[in-house]
C-alpha cells in the first residue's frame, strides 16, 4: 500500500488578514490564491518576508505550501502567510519551534487599525481648537 501523504493545516493572522496554509511534503512550491508567492505579491520586500520560515530553519525547498488568504492589504497577508507557515513547521517539526519563537514568527502580532473616535476627525487627530 502506498504511504498517505501528511497534510498539516494552520491559521496565520495579522491585522485583518487571515491566512489558512496547508503544508505538504513536497519541492518547494509556494502557491498563494491559486498563483506562486511572487506573483501574488509583486514586492520583493513581501515575498522574502514570506520565505523567511524556511531560511530560519533551513527548510528551503522540502514543503509545498498551498495558503489561501483574505482580508486586509498587501503586507498584512505576507505577515499572515509567514504566521501560518511557521505554525505549520512547528506542528511538522518540533525540534523548530525554539528558533522559529526566536525569529518572532510564532507570536501574532497584534497591532491593528485604531477606529476613528466621535467628535474628533480620526483615531488621535482633533478638530483644529479656536478660541472664539
Amino acid at each position: 500500500m502506498a504511504k498517505a501523504k501528511q497534510i498539516l493545516y494552520s491559521t496565520g493572522r495579522r491585522k485583518t488578514s487571515v491566512a489558512r496554509v496547508r503544508l505538504v511534503h513536497g519541492k518547494g512550491e509556494i502557491i498563494i490564491n491559486k498563483k506562486t508567492y511572487k506573483d501574488y505579491f509583486g514586492n520583493d520586500t513581501l515575498s522574502i518576508i514570506v520565505c523567511q520560515p524556511f531560511q530560519a530553519t533551513d527548510t528551503l525547498g522540502k514543503y509545498h505550501i498551498f495558503a489561501s488568504v483574505k482580508g486586509g492589504g498587501s503586507a498584512g497577508q505576507a505577515g499572515a502567510v509567514r504566521h501560518g507557515i511557521s505554525r505549520a513547521l512547528v506542528k511538522a517539526d518540533e525540534g523548530l519551534k525554539d528558533t522559529l519563537k526566536k525569529a518572532g514568527f510564532l507570536t501574532r502580532d497584534p497591532r491593528k487599525k485604531e477606529r476613528k473616535k466621535p467628535g474628533q476627525k480620526g483615531a488621535r487627530k482633533k478638530f483644529q481648537f479656536t478660541k472664539r
